[in-house]
């Protein structure tokens, strides 16, 4: 008989769900099964709090406590970049290989920046807009209509000016 679970020890679990769509139990169980929880009323919970993530990837926290799992989304930089392009929800099932080939601002980049400061390792805010205009480009997307790595170069040089918040 495995030890009793401790009610006021707190765990994380981190997923990689679809935003907005209830996930296989069967990838959940594994990871919140040990844990004392419903894998179908975890899933319905995580599709509730990812609704205005609606076809993407997103990164979700789970935190555990007295077996109650409340839910919160962890953005990734893509994923906030695809969300600053406001492309139109698609259907996984048909749609492949997508091409992001949009346009977002350097406000929207900034704002991306903002959020994941806490999470990146730069020491400056210009080297986290740096982060942010690499994933742009990995992304597909240009940035004020031009490639991210132009005003990489333009941040090194010093004509473009980033913000210290």
């Amino acid at each position: 008989m495995p030890p009793k679970i401790d009610p006021n020890e707190i765990s994380y679990v981190y997923l990689r769900v679809t935003g907005g769509e209830v996930g296989a139990t069967s990838a959940l169980a594994p990871k919140i099964g040990p844990l004392g929880l419903s894998p179908k009323k975890v899933g319905d919970d995580i599709a509730k709090a990812t609704q205005d993530w609606k076809c993407l990837r997103i990164t979700v926290k789970l935190t555990v406590q007295n077996r109650q799992a409340t839910v919160s989304v962890v953005p990734t930089a893509s994923a906030l970049i695809i969300r600053a392009l406001k492309e139109p929800p698609r259907d996984r099932k048909k749609v492949k290989n997508i091409k992001h080939s949009g346009n977002i601002s350097m406000a929207d980049v900034l704002e991306v920046a903002r959020v994941m400061r806490e999470r990146s390792m730069a020491k400056e805010m210009s080297g986290t807009v740096k982060e942010i205009l690499g994933t742009a480009r990995s992304v597909g997307c240009t940035v004020d209509n031009e490639s991210p790595q132009s005003i990489i170069e333009k941040i090194n040089e010093g004509v473009i000016e980033v913000p210290a918040q």
